[in-house]
């Protein structure tokens, strides 16, 4: 007879579950509340999801670095720990937009809030696993809440912005089974560090299976983070959508994308597996430089910021080429503070709504809306340009510092080229964040009389554009602690 498995719960170690549960309670709370009792007034559901968020976030900064979990396949490491941070504290920023007078028409269902939380726990456990078939998972629940957190904006951009999604969602989703797949086969695990060490002793043998599913991995996360040729659906995506949603799917989805490619790649890299090395070089630097190129003609600021999104998924693409622990640190630091400037770059798009002044038959928002906000408002105008010079990486504003450490860290390895290559976008991306700001100081309003504007912009709207603009001018003072923290995690989890 087969002897029982006894399995006890210390063991299981379930307290690496917890910040997942915490907001899969809480999406399922939000829909219990809702069919008990219809008709509350919905910013009870934007405060209900801000207190999940701070419990889950207080969750993830008391857990234990270099734990496992569930039968080891969770991973509580330094960089899950510092990617859930980034995630959670970027959605508690991104909450409190809904509770402002003129919301989106979304915001009027307590679905979009319990879509919004199932969302984040498919980012959490994409970063807290190294394990394929549980990043699938969570992969496979991001991607189907935020296609559903599009098509709520019920608009027909927005449904067809939804329908691209889900698209190539499901070619990516198709790829990565490939290739996990392709990858199991080889080894008889699921796990990256196991499949690392099987192809390790068998000095990656035979290269024409490693090859397909490195190519299928790529091609996956290549989709998940716009990387070129794969970002056709990005600028139609963002544009589909509400302007502080298109903010938010830059960052948040991409941090655990950036998660799995560190886990998948750098292993194949540091093992000498050198196309991967070279390829991802390739696409990086394609990304980069044609997504700045697309974004020099672009008519509509939204477009413009979206181009701008891939140009930034190239810059740090190269971090994981370089792969040290300054560059995997330096990645992170460029989120962190990406994060407050980009938000804050699109949410202000919200507050140069209109519904009655029409500039384009095309665009929502076209350069010439901007044209002399500095007379019509002229804090916004200030603040969008802060942002503005901050993406364009001028010092001292926030992403100038994330910029300087990722060049840095390819200095260090002696990638000079690259260093090049990444300087030049930078100078050439400031034209078009520089463009912006001319329209907005130096041209006279078109066909506006100051009624495109929300004037009276919600006491939440302004708090999260000036947490986001504080951050954005302040950086300089904090930049330095937020680095060696970083470090440290990636220290003790070995990257």
């Amino acid at each position: 007879m087969l002897e029982p498995i006894n399995v006890s719960l210390e063991s299981l170690n379930l307290g690496t579950l917890t910040p997942m549960l915490i907001a899969i309670c809480g999406a399922l709370a939000i829909l219990i509340i809702d069919l008990i009792k219809k008709d509350l007034d919905k910013s009870l559901y934007v405060m209900l999801g801000i207190l999940i968020l701070a419990v889950d976030l207080g969750s993830v900064l008391g857990q234990q670095v270099n734990v496992r979990g569930f039968f080891d396949v969770m991973l509580m490491d330094g960089i899950a720990i510092v990617s859930q941070v980034i995630i959670l504290v970027g959605s508690i920023i991104f909450l409190p937009l809904a509770l402002g007078k003129k919301r989106f028409h979304e915001y009027k269902y307590p679905e979009y809030f319990a879509m919004f939380l199932f969302m984040v726990a498919g980012l959490q456990f994409m970063v807290a696993t190294d394990n394929l078939i549980l990043i699938f998972v969570g992969l496979e629940t991001a991607s189907l809440a935020l296609y559903t957190l599009i098509a709520l904006h019920n608009r027909e951009r927005s449904f067809e912005a939804a329908i691209k999604y889900f698209t190539m969602g499901a070619l990516a989703a198709a790829f990565y089974a490939l290739g996990s797949a392709i990858l199991y086969a080889l080894t008889g695990s699921v796990e990256i560090g196991q499949i690392a060490q099987a192809l390790g002793d068998r000095n990656f043998e035979p290269i024409v299976l490693i090859l397909a599913a490195a190519i299928f991995m790529i091609g996956a996360l290549g989709f998940k983070l716009s990387m070129v040729p794969f970002h056709t659906w990005t600028p139609d995506v963002y544009e589909g959508s509400s302007a502080p949603l298109a903010g938010y799917m830059s960052i948040m989805p991409k941090v655990a994308g950036f998660v799995v490619a560190i886990r998948l790649f750098e292993f194949m890299i540091q093992s000498g597996i050198w196309w991967v090395h070279d390829t991802l070089m390739v696409i990086a630097v394609l990304t980069m430089v044609l997504a700045n190129i697309t974004a020099l003609v672009q008519n509509d600021v939204k477009r413009m910021l979206a181009f701008s999104s891939i140009s930034h998924a190239g810059f740090l693409m190269l971090a994981i080429v370089i792969g040290t622990t300054k560059a995997n640190s330096a990645l992170f630091l460029y989120f962190a503070l990406f994060m407050f400037t980009n938000m804050g770059a699109f949410t202000m798009l919200w507050i140069s709504r209109h519904k009655s002044n029409k500039f384009h038959n095309r665009y929502d928002h076209p350069f010439e809306k901007f044209a002399g906000m500095i007379r019509i408002q002229p804090v916004g105008a200030v603040i969008m340009a802060l942002f503005m010079l901050s993406l364009a990486g001028i010092p001292p504003f926030s992403l100038f510092w994330g910029k300087i450490y990722v060049i840095s860290a390819a200095v260090d390895s002696h990638y000079i080229t690259l260093a090049i290559i990444m300087a030049l976008n930078s100078a050439i991306a400031a034209y078009y964040y520089l463009k912006l700001i001319v329209y907005m100081f130096l041209k006279d309003p078109a066909q506006n009389d100051g009624t495109a504007y929300v004037k009276n912009a919600s006491k939440s709207l302004q708090t999260v554009i000036g947490i986001c603009a504080f951050v954005t001018l302040a950086s300089i003072m904090f930049v330095g602690p937020i680095l060696d923290t970083i470090t440290y995690m990636m220290q003790v989890s070995g990257f």
